[in-house]
């Protein structure tokens, strides 16, 4: 029987991973099987650019672009992923790829966490008077 051919999905999408991007992430996402079993035959780097595209547009699963490999196995690896702390794992060398590019120790020595907070009403106030008892309540005192 003859071997199959790796079917790549090429895209050209400004979310897509740059050469030295895939390079230090691939040992990441390219882990072979304990069971021996056959090696998968779908491109991971168009696996990743696709959650990359669907993380930045935000578009549901089933209108990722036909470009890219079918959503059941993006949805699938972004599963295992999710589970197995690879996205995490890739977010840490891509962060440390960035810090390097800007000539930055890849480690940050420090971090800032922003809050935004909401007005609500103050506690106590008028709250569920029925219709007339707020005229009654002034009329008393």
């Amino acid at each position: 029987m003859p071997k199959r051919e790796r079917r790549l999905y090429p895209t050209n999408y400004a979310t897509d991973l740059t050469d030295a991007q895939w390079v230090a992430i691939a040992p990441l996402v390219t882990v072979t099987s304990p069971k021996g079993d056959r090696p998968t035959e779908i491109d991971l780097r168009a696996i990743v650019n696709a959650l990359l595209y669907k993380h930045r547009t935000g578009c549901q699963w089933r209108l990722l672009p036909a470009d890219f490999p079918p959503m059941s196995s993006v949805r699938s690896y972004f599963d295992k992923w999710n589970r197995d702390g690879t996205f995490v794992k890739i977010n840490d060398t891509l962060r440390q790829l960035a810090r390097q590019a800007l000539d930055c120790d890849p480690e940050p020595s420090i971090s800032v966490l922003d809050s935004q907070s909401t007005k609500t009403t103050e506690a106590g106030g008028e709250r569920g008077l029925k219709k007339g008892q707020r005229a009654q309540t002034a009329m008393l005192g």
